[in-house]
């Protein structure tokens, strides 16, 4: 019974997850942008736009140049999840025939960084309660995203170096989920807690600020070329007004 019910909430939670994110993306693309705002010094050409987006989603360099204290916090977050995340990969592919060059070499390096995913996050949420300015703009729904991805974490990283837990049956379950099977699920509390965190953030994500990852492509502060005098910007809806 809870396998089944396990298997049903990651059902929900993935048609969610893909679902939402679709319907944002596809609104994020259909919204106009019926001014050039990009935030300057911006490129004039398409290439350098190119590169700034590269260095924005890679390095965050706009927030590198306003506070360095939230960017090291901010981007030590990101990479630790995003070196996570690739760890976890392994667990929903078949590898009993090859196994990927990098899996090794990336291997010990995920299992570590949950320690600066965890120290980024309790610095992000330490800055939320210290400065005045940030407290002051925060709403219940910032610090409730922060609590939640620190107990994926946690929960995590328990299973990993105190209570364990059977990593064979975990790959077994999720792999029977994509060949639509209900395997066995292993009733550790620690992973059924983190499991329970993580459907969780799958849901609400589509409606959550967490959508700035794939919002920051459709940013016209950011997307735009500056060449207001070179040529003329004109919204698709505005155009079709002309004619």
């Amino acid at each position: 019974m809870l396998s089944t019910l396990y298997a049903l909430l990651f059902y929900f939670a993935t048609a969610m997850l893909v679902i939402g994110l679709g319907l944002r993306i596809a609104k994020y693309a259909r919204t106009p942008a019926p001014l050039k705002i990009p935030t300057t010094p911006a490129p004039t050409t398409r290439s350098g736009v190119f590169w700034r987006m590269t260095r924005e989603v890679t390095v965050f360099e706009s927030l590198f140049k306003s506070n360095k204290w939230i960017w090291l916090f901010g981007w030590m977050f990101h990479v630790a999840l995003l070196l996570i995340l690739l760890r976890h990969f392994r667990y929903f592919v078949d590898l009993s025939h090859a196994i990927w060059f990098w899996v090794p070499f990336e291997t010990p390096f995920g299992i570590y960084a949950s320690y600066a995913m965890v120290l980024g996050l309790l610095g992000l949420l330490v800055r939320r309660i210290v400065v005045e300015r940030i407290r002051y703009i925060s709403s219940p729904s910032d610090y409730l995203m922060l609590l939640l991805l620190l107990g994926i974490a946690l929960s995590g990283m328990n299973m990993k170096f105190l209570s364990g837990t059977d990593i064979i049956s975990v790959k077994m379950f999720f792999l029977g989920l994509m060949r639509f099977q209900i395997n066995p699920l292993p009733t550790t509390p620690a992973l059924l807690v983190h499991l329970a965190l993580v459907a969780t953030l799958m849901i609400i994500f589509p409606i959550s600020k967490l959508l700035h990852g794939p919002g920051v492509f459709f940013s016209p502060t950011r997307n735009q070329v500056d060449n207001p005098r070179e040529k003329r910007h004109i919204a698709p809806w505005a155009l079709e007004l002309e004619k």
